[in-house]
């Protein structure tokens, strides 16, 4: 098999509009794609893999319901947003079962293409999506980090808001969450000591001082590109509302930008989207990364490249073949 008949995988969610933009730029380059979705897994994905009998360390097959590429020819994996099977028409106990049999054998079996390049590996991902070791991680490199508590102690928190004024209270980690029939989403927002009580003890809750912001960044890496975005919005969390964004292409200062690439290669990642505060003083605070973040309303808004620098990646393979 040539180098060009090579096949990228790209996993993910049935509907993501990001994903569809790199797989359009792979396929205007020719490069083979097969798309699937981990959740399809006895219902139009198949996956078959032998160990130990042939000189590659894995052999096999992943069937989609239009595509069949054989694993030991893959080029590179595009982890994008992938959905796990729930099993929901087992009885509970059958579906752990299953779904932690789906999880190790299909997931090992991609794990060990190795010689395939990752973006992003997602043990990797996994083991950078925690909040407090990337603050930990972003001071260590000399980026500046807005003081910040992790705590569940009651007079730690108000403490915290006493000593810093202007707080605001974050989740340590987004997750569906649905109350009353309705789906919520978490903001950034402002907290008060009063507004605390004992029911903090039942888990650590992250809080920050507001920094005097006078704009925020999103910054995209993708290998060692970087797209810096300026996003100005007047607003505390600039997510709550789309429409009152305005955008600006930004170069970081050469500092900022051997910072930023070297948190990626801490966690061992190739990409990622970094969320930082730029002060009235221009001091641009971390605030934290997301691994595998949303990117493609940005391309849209500036024409930045983005989904070609990841379709370049991708084309690129893994260097060590």
């Amino acid at each position: 098999m040539t180098e060009t008949d090579r096949p990228v995988l790209v996993a993910t969610e049935p509907i993501d509009v990001t994903a569809d933009m790199v797989i359009s730029e792979l396929n205007r380059r020719g490069v083979p794609v097969a798309r699937f979705n981990p959740a399809d897994i006895g219902d139009g994905l198949t996956v078959s893999a032998l160990f130990g009998v042939c000189p590659a360390p894995v052999v096999g097959q992943l069937r989609t319901r239009s595509r069949t590429v054989m694993l030991e020819h893959t080029r590179a994996v595009y982890w994008r947003r992938p959905v796990w099977p729930r099993f929901e028409h087992l009885d509970t106990e059958d579906a752990r079962y299953a779904a932690a049999q789906t999880r190790h054998g299909l997931g090992g079996i991609l794990h060990g293409l190795e010689d395939a390049r990752w973006v992003n590996e997602p043990m990797r991902e996994a083991a950078a999506d925690y909040k407090p070791r990337q603050l930990a991680v972003a001071q260590r490199l000399g980026l500046t980090v807005p003081a910040t508590l992790v705590t569940n102690r009651l007079e730690c928190a108000r403490e915290f808001i006493a000593s810093h004024g202007e707080v605001i209270y974050k989740t340590l980690r987004w997750t569906p969450y649905e109350r009353g029939g309705n789906n919520l989403t978490s903001w950034a927002e402002p907290v008060t000591a009063d507004e605390l009580d004992e029911s903090i003890a039942a888990t650590p809750h992250l809080f920050q001082a507001v920094v005097d912001k006078a704009a925020d960044l999103r910054v995209l890496v993708v290998g060692e590109r970087m797209f810096a975005v300026r996003i100005e919005s007047g607003l505390l969390d600039w997510r709550k509302d789309y429409s009152a964004l305005s955008y600006s292409v930004v170069d970081l200062t050469c500092q900022v930008h051997k910072q930023l690439l070297a948190f990626l290669d801490h966690f061992g990642l190739v990409s990622g989207s970094f969320d930082l505060a730029v002060g009235r003083d221009g001091e641009p605070y971390f605030l934290e990364l997301n691994p595998n973040g949303q990117w493609g309303w940005l391309q849209q808004a500036t024409g930045l490249p983005m989904a070609a620098a990841f379709a370049d990646l991708l084309t690129e393979g893994s260097t060590r073949r």
